[in-house]
């Protein structure tokens, strides 16, 4: 098998792997449910992951990560809010690509992290304003635009923050081309 092959089965395995995580956290991670806003641990670290590799394993992995939400039995708007990771996955995932040395430093690496959080929270925002305001139910701003957007903002960069962490020794270990550099011990 030729190299290039390799890397693309190594690929694939890796964007199931983590479409397997995103799919199996929502079923079994703790969380909180007020509806019309949710809190998983964890369930935005195996799409920052895939963001960090390229845009389609971003892509996908966001797009079958949202069917986990839908298996776990959430509230209908709470997976229309899954679904909307492929908003922010897919654009970090193309800024990494053209950038890849953004999270080598905290000085790019957390205006990045509080640009796709914020993008994804207000992703988040507009799909539950327009889930309510469609199906004609009363929804207070105060659930939607603090419990769903401060909310999503939060989790949002305290996953990335897990992702990062996870993404150092990960590299290691994965022998795949990648969009997202990160800084490595010294002694390697």
């Amino acid at each position: 098998m030729t190299n290039n092959s390799s890397n693309k089965v190594k690929i694939m395995t890796v964007a199931a792997l983590l479409s397997a995580l995103g799919i199996a956290i929502p079923m079994f991670a703790p969380k909180i449910i007020i509806e019309p806003a949710s809190f998983t641990l964890a369930s935005h670290v195996a799409i920052f992951i895939a963001m960090f590799i390229s845009p389609l394993v971003a892509i996908t992995v966001a797009l079958i990560s949202s069917i986990g939400f839908f298996i776990a039995a959430f509230p209908l708007v709470v997976v229309l809010r899954a679904l909307t990771h492929l908003i922010f996955a897919t654009l970090g995932a193309f800024i990494l690509k053209k950038n890849n040395n953004i999270l080598l430093s905290p000085k790019t690496s957390v205006p990045f992290a509080i640009f796709i959080s914020l993008i994804h929270a207000i992703a988040e925002v507009t799909v539950v304003s327009l889930y309510y305001f469609g199906t004609g139910a009363a929804m207070s701003p105060y659930y939607i635009f603090v419990l769903v957007g401060v909310g999503a903002f939060i989790h949002s960069l305290i996953d990335f923050s897990i992702a990062g962490f996870v993404w150092v020794p990960l590299q290691y270990v994965l022998t795949i081309p990648a969009n997202a550099k990160v800084r490595r011990s010294a002694t390697n």
